[in-house]
């Protein structure tokens, strides 16, 4: 019985946590499609399947089969795959490419994190056009009621969804029962509508409209975009869970389409095809259902809120990204973490967004394209993972599916023009933040010149012998032990700030989501040892606690600040960001009345 009670729980839970984008899609996927293509029952049977198979192909094999076979503790996402190929490949050409690849796949899906709130919440408040007492809404007003769900959404970020999230599944699991009871209910009036689950109707859709059936397909895309979810949130309830709740959440999404479409067969000017569908079977749960779908999207926007928090974490930690206030909202829960600079940041882009596209539909021109884009990178890294690895046999399945993709992205290309590149410009924000962060710590890197730990030795040695020390114990923060930072060397060498005992502290992130391990070398030199924590790249670090157990008591902790002088316009970019980003010992949230910091100045 505990076995059942924790199967049934782990899918109800995947279900709230991880399908709300991807369980959303019924509400815009097919009014999108026939806004631009005539519902003949031809056309109809033929984008049927096409959706049909692009979820099997797409979703199924590609991410529950595939991407969520490779995992690091499990974990899953576009870092992990980085980090996978770093240890099979160990240097080589190669690695400037993947860099550059995961990247890529990072920034599209931060992109992803603005488009996705904003058309899930505003096609679901197209819905009250259909309610003779809101008939009349202009299209302002949808905006504003939008934008105002979405306010409230954003406020709600810093209190944690941990006490609320209990009830995301459940109401979830009602959101798919309602897809699936519409979609029967709809089908049984047209059992036809069953054949197009052959993929012969998408091949004779192809077949019949040539090239337009071809940029279809930038449509047909919605109805997977959120796949890319059940790899990205595997950490947070394991594999088995999301591929359990995936295969109840398919068969839902395909009768609902599939109801749908036998929908259409009757009523082809029908705009909006889901909320046409519902009024016209229960006009009496209409509202209900309308209630039912805005806390859906509510709930989808949710999860990819929190999805873009993790990603961002992921960054700081992996030093791609600059460093941020992070606020830890769960004291049982490492994935429950609120960033304000971003949250603030992706309201207000949200909002720009709504107010620029108007509506769902004309919002659905620049939706797909990072999408598509992020998939193609997932399929292009699990390529070259299995093929290092003794999995080889998948490998021609991998090819096969990325190669769809790339049909996908080629098709979703003919959006760029119509506002897909407002999909390119929000991805360009953090990818270009990315590239400057990395090569920009480099530089700095290179100019501050740090000492090997031998050479500091030999001062070192001179200066403790004099026996001038300070009482008590000093911290000193560096990146590694064996490679001292110059404003160590400023401090004890050139201001003979010596103490008691000094500790060269660092922090050295691992290639593995999560797991804390340390180690605490004494007597490197007279009165100084070092403290090295190995900490996951998801890992949240308590180094006072971890101080504490082995019995380091500071008195003070000094950590450098680089002031950078440059005439380099993208040097100053960066000098900027590095001013405005919170310093190393305020992400790690240490005791304010020790902390020294001590000036650098260095030149790029």
């Amino acid at each position: 019985m505990k076995h059942e009670q924790s199967y049934w729980g782990g899918v109800v839970k995947s279900m709230g946590l991880v399908f709300g984008d991807i369980g959303t899609s019924p509400i815009y996927t097919l009014s999108v499609i026939f806004a631009l293509t005539k519902p003949t029952p031809d056309n109809i049977f033929g984008i049927l399947s096409l959706i049909v198979w692009t979820l099997f192909i797409l979703v199924t094999v590609e991410y529950a089969w595939l991407a969520m076979s490779l995992g690091r503790k499990g974990e899953g996402g576009t870092i992990v795959l980085k980090e996978i190929l770093v240890r099979l490949l160990k240097g080589g050409r190669s690695m400037g490419f993947i860099g550059l690849l995961s990247f890529i796949g990072v920034s599209l899906l931060l992109g992803d994190g603005v488009i996705t709130p904003a058309i899930s919440i505003l096609s679901a408040v197209e819905g009250l056009e259909l309610i003779p007492a809101t008939a009349n809404l202009s299209q302002a007003g949808v905006i504003a009621i939008a934008a105002t769900i979405a306010i409230i959404l954003f406020i709600f970020q810093s209190k944690g969804t941990d006490k609320v999230a209990g009830a995301f599944g459940p109401l979830m699991v009602l959101w798919f029962s309602a897809l699936t009871l519409s979609g029967l209910i709809a089908i049984s009036g047209h059992p036809e509508v069953l054949k197009s689950i052959s993929p012969w109707y998408a091949i004779k859709f192809f077949l019949d409209n040539g090239m337009s059936a071809f940029f279809v397909l930038s449509e047909v895309i919605l109805c997977a975009t959120g796949g890319e979810a059940l790899y990205a949130d595997m950490g947070h309830l394991g594999r088995k869970p999301i591929v359990r709740a995936w295969y109840f959440v398919f068969v839902a999404l395909v009768i609902n389409y599939l109801g749908q479409g036998a929908f259409l067969l009757e009523h082809q000017h029908e705009k909006n095809t889901l909320f046409g569908m519902i009024h016209g079977q229960a006009p009496y749960l209409y509202i209900p259902f309308l209630l039912l779908t805005i806390l859906a999207t509510v709930i989808a926007s949710q999860a990819l809120i929190s999805g873009v928090f993790s990603i961002i974490y992921q960054g700081i930690t992996t030093r791609i990204m600059p460093l941020m206030k992070v606020d830890y909202t769960s004291s049982h829960l490492k994935s429950q973490i609120y960033i304000g600079s971003v949250n603030w940041t992706l309201m207000v882009l949200v909002i720009f967004i709504m107010l620029l596209f108007g509506k769902s539909e004309n919002l659905a021109a620049a939706y797909g394209l990072a999408v598509t884009g992020s998939m193609t990178i997932t399929g292009i890294m699990m390529t070259m993972i299995f093929a290092n690895t003794t999995k080889k046999w998948k490998v021609p399945v991998a090819i096969a599916v990325t190669v769809v993709d790339f049909v996908f992205l080629i098709a979703n290309l003919n959006k760029l023009p119509h506002g897909g590149y407002w999909s390119l410009i929000l991805a360009s924000i953090p990818f270009l933040t990315i590239l400057l962060w990395t090569k920009g710590q480099r530089a700095l890197y290179r100019a501050l010149k740090p000492l090997d730990v031998e050479t500091f030795l030999l001062s070192y040695e001179q200066i403790f012998a004099k026996q001038r020390t300070i009482p008590g114990t000093g911290l000193f923060f560096t990146r590694e032990w064996a490679v001292v930072p110059p404003y160590v060397v400023h401090c004890i060498i050139r201001s003979n700030i010596i103490y008691e005992r000094n500790v060269f502290i660092s922090i050295i992130r691992t290639d593995e989501p999560f797991g804390v391990s340390y180690k605490l070398t004494e007597n490197r030199g007279s009165g100084l040892d070092s403290f090295e924590i190995f900490a996951g790249y998801m890992e949240v670090i308590d180094i006072e606690t971890l101080l504490k157990k082995n019995d380091i008591h500071e008195k003070v902790i000094f950590y450098g600040v680089e002031d950078i002088t440059t005439n380099n316009p993208i040097w100053k970019v960066f000098n900027a960001i590095k001013k405005l980003s919170p310093n190393f010992v305020q992400f790690n949230q240490l005791p304010a009345s020790k902390l020294q910091g001590v000036l650098t100045r260095v030149e790029m």
